[in-house]
């Protein structure tokens, strides 16, 4: 049922605690393997491991994230756990951290660090992981997996092509593969009880050097992830504020040198940077308030060694291997400031009509105005898409009547003269008038302009994987099914069609949508 893979690289020192500790579990009804990648090391790390009951790879120093893939590739189990070679599992570990799997929609689980160390900078390591552990606590769903303590179902990871191997060393590739799978939708879930105790760095030089990796890898990993620099589930919005504020701090002391109110400038954001820090400085005050004395200072280098690190990245990083398909950064900023702009004036300019829709709606058939459903939108989160009601009011619960009318292929629904759409609806419809008050859900950036319509809940439940990366993008109030057929395509047709356009995204693109979108409206062709 499970299979534990392990990637070492001369870990002579920490290998055999590790194994012990993952050979030794409890509460688990079926039995597991141990799979070591040895990753070319020079020293004693593949001799200790044949000492144990487990399957010894090698490989010649390919990086961490292709010792995890071919571990991967050999496991014949439908769970992999992951862990790292300088980790000891707590006994409950992989029954903890493989018990979610019982439900079939969850695709991958990450659980939590822990310290015997009584070293400051490694106390204060443990308290930021407790932050981020916290946040995570209060979500249902994750986006973030860290491989230190992580499980994913097999054929879920084989067929994404498991981590990017184009990160040749331990940074963000685990990051990269939960992110890639998140954006599809899929449901990867935190396990707080699956604990594994690990070894943080002791010394601040080592603390910022870690970091200036970590940026540095993440630079490269943000070209094609532009919505992961407002932040995940595991990193909080004020971490990255925080860089940002150092940044102008100095640029305000640099100016303060011939211009003596920059000195000024420089203090107050210097202020507004601790004042961003204060619910996890007043964690670690709770918790452990020996470590306050250092954690300025320790934010400092953080927020100075994550910085440094992004620019090289930005400025020297080589390109990923695996490129995300959608907009870049640029491109991602300029299509929401396009959205906001858009969806602005749209609003503005249609209060006229929804007011006069709303009257004719409510006069025709009894029930609200606005029809209001769940929809799946990017990275499968489902928000509350807003309509003017085209159908009469019980239509949902008479779909059950409709169903076997549909003549589309796939997880696809259309229903040729339905008979719970109204009179005033059909008109609606057929002009798509009902999606006006869409422009909402754009604004608040739960749709865009222009993108993959989005679907029913119960219908992205059947999606394969192929047909979730139709979730790789925000949907839109038009896109390309809208103006190449409408409703007349069936899933096939539309996932073409879509996959194409977040595949070879130009804001030329959405430009030249926005325009064929009126012709499309006034044709109706392919309108249900």
């Amino acid at each position: 049922m499970i299979s534990v893979v392990i990637p070492a690289r001369n870990r002579e020192t920490t290998i055999a605690e590790c194994l012990t500790a993952v050979l030794h579990q409890e509460g688990l009804p079926y039995p597991f393997e141990v799979i070591v990648v040895d990753d070319g090391s020079t020293d004693r790390t593949a001799e200790i491991a044949e000492q144990f009951p487990v399957h010894l790879l090698r490989q010649k120093g390919a990086g961490p994230a292709a010792a995890r893939n071919a571990g991967a590739a050999t496991a014949s189990d439908e769970i992999i756990a992951f862990t790292d070679s300088d980790c000891a599992p707590d006994g409950k570990w992989l029954a903890e951290l493989t018990r979610p799997f019982q439900d079939p929609a969850v695709v991958g689980s990450k659980g939590t660090y822990r310290t015997h160390q009584r070293n400051v900078v490694a106390r204060f390591v443990q308290l930021e992981y407790q932050s981020k552990y916290d946040r995570m606590r209060k979500r249902t769903q994750i986006d973030f997996i860290d491989t230190y303590c992580a499980a994913y179902r097999r054929a879920a990871f084989l067929e994404n092509g498991g981590f990017d191997t184009a990160f040749p060393v331990p940074s963000v590739e685990d990051q990269e593969f939960s992110f890639r799978l998140s954006r599809k939708g899929y449901r990867l879930v935190f396990v707080p009880d699956a604990v594994v105790f690990h070894r943080h760095v002791e010394t601040v030089l080592a603390y910022a050097r870690r970091k200036f990796r970590i940026g540095f890898e993440k630079a490269r990993m943000l070209r094609w992830l532009p919505e992961r620099v407002l932040g995940d589930s595991h990193t909080p919005l004020s971490e990255r504020l925080q860089i940002a504020l150092l940044g102008l701090a100095l640029l305000f002391g640099a100016a303060g040198l011939l211009w003596p109110p920059g000195l000024w400038l420089a203090l107050g954001t210097l202020v507004v940077f601790l004042v961003s820090a204060l619910p996890f400085l007043g964690l670690i005050a709770r918790s452990d308030p020996v470590v306050l004395v250092l954690a300025p200072v320790l934010l400092l280098v953080r927020a100075a060694a994550l910085g440094l690190g992004l620019v090289c990245g930005a400025l020297f990083g080589r390109e990923t291997s695996r490129r995300e398909s959608g907009p870049g950064f640029l491109s991602w900023a300029c299509k929401r400031a396009l959205d906001i702009l858009g969806a602005l004036i749209g609003l503005v300019l249609a209060s006229p009509f929804l007011l006069f829709a709303a009257v004719a709606i409510r006069l025709d058939s009894p029930g609200p105005a606005l029809f209001v459903q769940e929809r799946v939108g990017q990275g499968g989160r489902v928000f509350r898409m807003v309509k003017l009601r085209t159908m009469v009011r019980d239509a949902q619960d008479r779909v059950h009547e409709v169903l076997s009318l549909n003549p589309l292929q796939g997880p696809v629904y259309k229903v040729p003269n339905d008979p719970r759409v109204t009179r005033v609806g059909r008109f609606l419809r057929r002009s798509s008038l009902d999606e006006v008050p869409q422009l909402w859900n754009v604004l608040k950036g739960e749709m865009s302009l222009v993108g993959p319509r989005p679907e029913e809940c119960w219908v992205v439940a059947c999606y394969n994987d192929r047909e979730r990366q139709r979730l790789a993008m925000k949907p839109g109030l038009t896109g390309p099914m809208q103006v190449n057929g409408r409703g007349e395509l069936d899933m096939e047709e539309r996932l073409n069609l879509e996959l194409d356009y977040i595949g070879n995204y130009t804001l030329g693109r959405d430009l030249a949508i926005l325009v064929r979108t009126f012709p499309a409206m006034i044709s109706g062709r392919g309108a249900v």
